[in-house]
């Protein structure tokens, strides 16, 4: 028997859902103490902006 994999239609397009993310992740490093974890949560949020900018570079008509 094969894995039936779930479909999730998106409601928001990607660059908002990754812009939302890095908000989300710079808002919980700034209630962390300086460290390795905050400094995760921060290089994950700028690799989320890196994304939607390069999404939104991709996708262009030009």
């Amino acid at each position: 028997m094969t894995k039936r994999r779930r479909r999730v239609r998106q409601t928001e397009p990607l660059e908002e859902r990754l812009a939302q993310e890095a908000n989300d992740l710079r808002e919980a490093a700034k209630a962390l103490p300086l460290g390795p974890r905050r400094d995760a949560l921060l290089r994950k949020a700028r690799q989320d902006e890196t994304a939607a900018e390069m999404t939104e570079w991709l996708t262009s008509p030009t």
